[in-house]
């Protein structure tokens, strides 16, 4: 019934999961956290939640834009239940925009791959990443990302190969112009450490942290299943799939490099939403497609749950 409802792409999809966003991240803020009601907050609180809800907004118009699935609302809707499953990202604001700004990046991105106008679509999408690492510094690690995408579509271009950093050298200039005006240029040295605090944060000794690397782990399974029955069924969509693959490779490697107290793992909710979409659009019998979508939205309450009754 449910993954039916989810199956079409109508707005209502849209309000849904809107509300159904709004009301956990208010449950989350005022009943788990315990937070008091602060009029001088206010404003970047309905900054915050206005940023997630148009981010789903964005997530449906990339997937049906480039075509990376079938017509569906699934990948909001698994964005929303990725973000339940990890409630702690909605307390970090940087990465809420971060993420927001590297999904435009991804939009302009995998729109490349028509040909048309890629010098201006390589210079928007470094330009994001220069916006998202001003909130954290290893997103410029996205950088990469770009090159690659050069690679694949048009190497032989010598031009494109200098496009992303003149959008990078664009941003800091705009931000070095404000700081300046401002009397803060001590923002850069503050905020592009590039400090790997892996083992000192406890990477890999916090129960939070443990959770990631088991969600990683399981991702890249599906991941590679994906692939695997893609590349039986045909089509043109591997290439793309392969970039947003990417996107969640190095969106790990950005929450593994991540400050203490930060909660980055949100950037690579929508390669996963993607992907996770994907493998359900490959099961054909109904039966096991609803025993599939059950449990795909069972697994993120249940994870949920055992988070607040600890």
């Amino acid at each position: 019934m449910i993954s039916s409802f989810f199956g079409k792409t109508k707005p209502i999809n849209y309000i849904v999961l809107s509300v159904f966003l709004f009301l956990f991240y208010s449950f989350f803020h005022f009943f788990i956290q315990n937070k008091e009601v602060i009029l001088d907050t206010i404003p970047l609180e309905v900054l915050t939640i206005g940023v997630l809800l148009f981010t789903i907004f964005i997530i449906n118009y990339i997937v049906r834009a480039e075509k990376v699935t079938d017509f569906s609302s699934y990948a909001m809707l698994f964005f929303v239940f990725l973000i339940v499953a990890f409630s702690d990202t909605i307390e970090d604001k940087n990465a809420i925009f971060c993420n927001f700004f590297l999904l435009l990046m991804a939009w302009r991105l995998l729109s490349i791959r028509s040909l048309r106008n890629v010098k201006h679509r390589l210079f928007d999408a470094s330009f994001l990443i220069g916006i998202a690492s001003l909130f954290y510094d290893w997103a410029l690690l996205y950088l990469a990302l770009i090159f690659l995408v050069i690679n694949v579509y048009d190497r032989k271009t010598v031009k494109n190969w200098l496009v992303p950093l003149l959008g990078l050298f664009t941003v800091f200039i705009l931000t070095f112009t404000i700081l300046k005006t401002t009397d803060n240029l001590s923002f850069f040295a503050e905020h592009y450490t590039f400090s790997i605090d892996t083992i000192n944060s406890g990477f890999f000794s916090e129960y939070a942290n443990n959770k990631l690397i088991v969600y990683a782990l399981l991702m890249l399974i599906l991941m590679l299943v994906v692939f695997l029955r893609l590349r039986q069924k045909g089509g043109g969509k591997l290439v793309v799939l392969r970039i947003v693959f990417l996107f969640f490779i190095v969106g790990v490697i950005v929450s593994i490099f991540k400050p203490k107290g930060a909660s980055p793992i949100l950037i690579t909710f929508f390669p996963v939403a993607v992907f996770l979409t994907n493998y359900l659009e490959t099961i054909r019998k109904t039966r096991l497609r609803e025993l599939a979508f059950g449990t795909l939205i069972f697994i993120p309450i249940l994870v949920f749950l055992l988070e607040i009754s600890k």
